[in-house]
């Protein structure tokens, strides 16, 4: 139990009570009140307004409530692609004291199925063209569909419109979205996010990510909803601004740019390799992007020769944020006036300072505080940081120490309290002794003309334990010669850190969030037989 405000006992202290906090969907209700008849969800030529969102929402939870039986604490499973309904699936689920389960659309039917019996989800809705997933979720007792069908989605809202239902009473550590991992090693986990913790979080973003956001500014969703962008509507929601969803499931940049002119738009949230995508398509220069002034950046840090590539092109609207799926994105911030494309003027390869209300410190294996400059894990203390593992002691226990969150990130944080990201601490590998950290030498080879991509691993060796191999994808109509990039490394680096090996591919394996791992690549790279039997 958390101490908070409760009744004196007998001894005359304070008897230890759960912290009473808004529910999430309430954020709704406020602005159905207040901003009712402006535009909430924009897509194409369709506008849903605040009320007319808020409506649907009561419906959805009512029809949830009464006609599939969720109450409070169950978990509802989701796969499905950007839409106004998986926004309303989220609100309807925190309205009921219920628990938003989101899959990334992109996981295989086998993946998703192992999520909803990891979770213990007892309702699954699910996209009409995902019927492969529904159907391999067998341990999931009710269904739902989003486009078709008998137990449709819009026939349900319809069915029970006008029917209120108020937010459920919810303390501070209820539950109300399990955010799995992306599964970098293993199994995804499911981090369990909780309305007090995500209230915290949403105030934080808007504090020290979009400072001065209002409903005058306009929020593109250019990611699944299922993770970060998902966070960053629920921050839109709290501020009660209009998020335009991209009115086809394929990502296109002539589109993307298209909409930030015609809407105006303020502020984006997405990945590295996205920015990059978009500040190098041709359509940058042909569409007005002056409204902008927060393009949020996070997932992975940004290479430095693309952040100087996105200055040029946006000017001085980036904003980087570290934080993992456990913390909410809540350890680092690096605002505009921390980005430069003179490096003489920015603190080149830092994640940023610590957020408002937490505490990060660089600590060694033992737990203690390193000093300045020296490299150690990150971890983090604060009001972000998640309830623990759904159903998993095992991960709690490696996950906390001494009341830290240990990231599994390896760092520094120099005298003024910046962080510096070294890598994972799963991707650092040691040749003939030394430590060797990827980032470094993957922000050498994005010098080299005509790299557009890199990522470097450890493979065994025989001689030297471990040495790197370098993947990478060039730039188009270039074709880098990898003797002469060594040798370019060589003139910059110790001789131990150079890559042995490089290996240049047409597209760079990623992530469903478009993001590049180190266990994709490898994946990759085995199914392809370019890892030698020595490295295998």
């Amino acid at each position: 139990m958390n101490r908070g405000a409760g009744t004196p006992d007998p001894k005359g202290g304070i008897a230890p009570q759960s912290v009473r906090v808004a529910n999430l969907a309430h954020f709704l209700t406020r602005n159905a009140r207040r901003l009712g008849g402006a535009p909430a969800i924009i897509r194409g030529d369709r506008v849903w307004t605040w009320g007319q969102m808020d409506a649907r929402v009561s419906a959805l939870a009512a029809g949830l409530r009464d006609d599939l039986g969720v109450g409070k604490g169950d978990r509802i499973l989701i796969q499905a692609r950007n839409s106004h309904q998986m926004f309303e699936s989220m609100i309807a689920a925190f309205r009921l004291g219920a628990v938003w389960v989101p899959a990334n659309f992109r996981q295989s039917p086998e993946e998703v199925a192992w999520l909803a019996r990891s979770s213990g989800a007892s309702l699954m809705i699910c996209d009409a063209e995902f019927a492969g997933h529904a159907a391999a979720c067998d341990s999931v007792a009710r269904h739902l569909t989003i486009g078709g069908g008998a137990d449709d989605f819009d026939a349900l809202v319809d069915r029970h419109m006008g029917t209120h239902v108020p937010p459920a009473d919810v303390g501070r550590d209820d539950p109300c979205w399990f955010f799995f991992t992306s599964g970098t090693t293993g199994r995804p986990k499911a981090a369990v996010l909780t309305h007090g913790q995500l209230t915290f979080v949403l105030l934080n973003h808007l504090h020290d990510l979009m400072p001065g956001t209002t409903p005058a500014d306009r929020s593109l969703c250019v990611a699944p909803l299922s993770h970060g962008a998902g966070i960053h509507q629920l921050v839109q929601l709290a501020a009660g601004v209009p998020t335009i969803l991209l009115p086809d499931a394929a990502f296109d940049p002539d589109m993307v740019w298209r909409l930030v002119a015609e809407h105006r738009v303020t502020n984006v949230f997405t990945v590295p390799t996205i920015v990059k995508m978009l500040v190098e398509h041709p359509s940058v220069d042909r569409h007005d992007h002056s409204s902008l002034r927060h393009v949020i950046y996070a997932g992975a840090p940004m290479y430095r020769a693309d952040q100087r590539r996105a200055l040029d092109k946006l000017g001085p609207v980036l904003v980087q944020y570290f934080g993992l799926g456990e913390v909410t994105g809540n350890i680092t911030v690096l605002p505009p006036s921390e980005h430069d494309v003179d490096d003489d003027r920015m603190r080149v390869g830092s994640c940023g300072y610590e957020r408002t209300g937490m505490h990060v410190q660089i600590q060694d294996r033992t737990g203690a505080e390193v000093p300045a400059g020296t490299t150690g894990e990150i971890c983090v203390a604060g009001p972000a940081v998640f309830a623990g593992y759904h159903d998993n002691p095992e991960a709690n226990a490696k996950a906390f120490r001494d009341g830290w969150f240990r990231t599994g990130d390896l760092g520094h944080m120099d005298a003024e309290g910046f962080v510096y990201i070294t890598g994972r601490e799963s991707d650092m590998f040691i040749s003939g002794g030394s430590n060797v950290y990827p980032r470094e030498i993957e922000e050498k080879l994005l010098d080299f003309p005509g790299v557009a991509e890199a990522a470097v691993l450890g493979v065994p060796d025989a001689k030297w334990g471990e040495v790197g191999l370098a993947v990478c994808v060039a730039e188009p109509g270039q074709a880098p010669d990898a003797e002469a990039i060594r040798a370019f490394l060589k003139g910059r680096m110790s001789g131990y850190k150079v890559p042995a090996r490089i290996l240049f591919l047409d597209a760079m394996p990623k992530s469903g969030y478009g993001k590049i791992t180190k266990k994709i690549i490898r994946e990759t790279l085995r199914e392809r037989g370019l890892l030698s039997s020595e490295t295998a």
